[in-house]
């Protein structure tokens, strides 16, 4: 986008500035789940129908190098709440451990981070989160909300604390944990052969291990498959559960009446504050598997489910930009709306149906260093401070809408630790030419699959990848065994030299630069001095997601009523 004249700067833009200065602008924030950038009217998508996010595009900036710092839900949202990549919240997954598993986990976003809920919060706004929250719960006790969105900064919480999952949905196959569940079966079968051998072999006197040892095993065995037993077959009750503030009010959750609740729930915090300045951050359950769409909509789109579900939620964005015009917010209001990271692609059992559409980027959700895992839709809008209709196509990331905001909204990131989110509003508004990320890194996990460079001088954006996935033979751009991606081990290539792509002309990675030209080279040792800056600013810090932190403690789990019995529906008993 080219610089605007420095009189036009200056007499056009400087009393939108003033303006602002005076009245804080509300913020509202949109994030889809899991929805690809292919997906999307605005973004190339003729055969799905996204209206209102189209709407946005045209009455603001369309972003198309936007990029989240995680190709997963949890470690993505928690990049995005707090501007710094998850490997240093302690936020980044490992192995199958890749994302928060259970409500019930102590895991979850730390007290010491400071999101920009809390800066907006300090600085007089009324603070509100709708939808997905997927960060954690408790720490300790049941009620302790060590990670809870209300003590994050929100003033207000109404959705779930965790994720969608087809789990929820009674006639889905589960989803959840499900070479963990196939494991824990197998070792029962083990474990019941072993057993009877020890009896027989005790009886018959063939062994010589004392009865008591062989009831402490029969004891620990049963109490271990029994904690997974309990742990599988509740999950709707345990996961799948809706909250307004601390309390929990659907267990397990009704999907059906999700989407209206959502909506009502968005417009009525916005009424309620519309004498501002708030943030309200609407975190769609769409378009998570199972895909659950209201009967208004299921049946609309060419895509059966996964079409229903995106043009249901874009229906729901409709609503409630159509609050915010009604309440004449809008020329005060910025509006940004995203994806939470790419499309999944592992999910079709003979179709495509269940898969989205990354456009012409390679790989989806769980590649952490491919396109289409992390580039995803960005749009903002602020009538009269944003130009309307215009296209940045510069290196942006999720995290910038922490600094930018913070700052909009008068607040200061924290000087006591590193914020990888620039502001970009100056980029937004041509004030620049070029986004403050000279280098983006890209995890997968806690593994460094990739890095981008963008070359000012050359107006060019170079890629890296150390770390790449194996595809399945069937194409498609999916993994094996119709999963997600793993970050290591024998399902990742590691490159020896290195894979370098000029995204700029090649934004497919689909023709790799030759490792022995001197171009190459040239790029590799830029980009690894990067690398080596990068990591000495990392520090160690508590894992959340590993081991005892990513498993279910009853003595966590949340209920409507006194545990076990966890079943309520207390929003239609109002």
């Amino acid at each position: 986008m080219a610089i605007l004249p420095f009189s036009i700067l200056v007499l056009g833009l400087c009393p939108i500035f003033n303006e602002a200065t005076v009245r804080k602008p509300s913020i509202l924030l949109l994030l889809a789940d899991d929805l690809g950038i292919g997906d999307v009217g605005c973004y190339g998508n003729y055969t799905i129908r996204t209206p209102n996010i189209d709407r946005l595009a045209r009455e603001g900036v369309k972003l198309t190098q936007h990029i989240s710092a995680a190709s997963l839900c949890t470690p993505s949202r928690a990049a995005f709440l707090t501007g710094r990549y998850p490997i240093r919240t302690g936020m980044s997954g490992h192995a199958k451990n890749q994302v928060l598993l259970w409500n019930a986990a102590s895991g979850g976003l730390p007290t010491n981070e400071t999101t920009f809920a809390k800066i907006l919060k300090d600085q007089g706004y009324s603070t509100g989160i709708i939808g997905k929250w997927h960060l954690g719960v408790n720490c300790e006790s049941r009620d302790d909300f060590c990670h809870h969105p209300l003590n994050h900064g929100f003033d207000y919480f109404y959705g779930t604390p965790f994720t969608l999952i087809s789990d929820c949905e009674a006639s889905r196959p589960s989803e959840m944990l499900i070479d963990t569940k196939r494991n824990v079966w197998l070792n029962a079968q083990i474990f019941l052969i072993t057993m009877v051998t020890l009896i027989a072999g005790k009886i018959w006197k063939l062994i010589n291990i004392p009865w008591k040892m062989i009831v402490i095993c029969a004891l620990s065995g049963t109490l271990y498959f029994t904690y997974w037993y309990i742990a599988f077959t509740f999950i709707p009750y345990w996961d799948c559960i809706l909250m307004r503030n601390f309390e929990t009010v659907e267990q397990p959750m009704d999907l059906e009446t999700k989407t209206e609740q959502i909506v009502k729930e968005a417009k009525a915090f916005i009424n309620r504050n519309k004498d501002g300045p708030f943030l309200l951050f609407v975190s769609f359950l769409h378009i998570h598997t199972p895909y659950y769409t209201t009967k208004e909509f299921r049946g609309r789109s060419k895509h059966d489910l996964y079409g229903d579900n995106i043009e249901e939620m874009d229906w729901m964005i409709g609503q409630i930009l159509e609050s915010v015009d009604q309440e004449g917010l809008i020329n005060n209001t910025l509006t940004y709306f995203a994806s939470d990271h790419g499309a999944y692609l592992e999910g079709s059992e003979a179709s495509h149906q269940l898969r989205g559409s990354n456009g012409i980027y390679r790989g989806g959700k769980g590649m952490g260093g491919l396109e289409g895992g992390i580039r995803v839709p960005g749009i903002l809008r602020w009538p009269g401070v944003l130009p309307a209709n215009t296209v940045v196509d510069k290196p942006t990331s999720l995290m910038d809408i922490y600094t930018t905001i913070a700052k909009l909204g008068g607040g200061t990131p924290p000087h006591d630790r590193i914020i990888d989110g620039k502001d970009i509003m100056p980029l937004l508004q041509g004030v620049v030419p070029h986004s403050d990320h000279e280098y983006m890194f890209h995890y997968c996990d806690e593994y460094l699959h990739a890095v981008r460079w963008q070359q000012n001088s050359s107006d060019t954006v170079w890629k890296v990848h150390y770390i790449s996935p194996k595809f399945s033979p069937e194409g498609a751009g999916a993994c094996y065994q119709s999963k997600l991606c793993t970050c290591s081990g024998e399902n990742v290539i590691y490159h020896v030299s290195p894979v370098l792509y000029n995204l700029s002309s090649d934004p497919s990675e689909k023709n790799p630069l030759p490792n022995d030209s001197g171009l190459y080279k040239e790029v590799l040792q830029t980009v690894q001095r990067a690398v080596e800056r990068h990591n000495a600013t990392l520090q160690a810090v508590p894992l959340q997601l590993y081991g005892l932190n990513n498993a279910w403690k009853p003595w966590l789990q949340l209920c409507c009523e006194p545990f076990p019995f966890c079943w309520c529906n207390k929003e239609n008993a109002k």
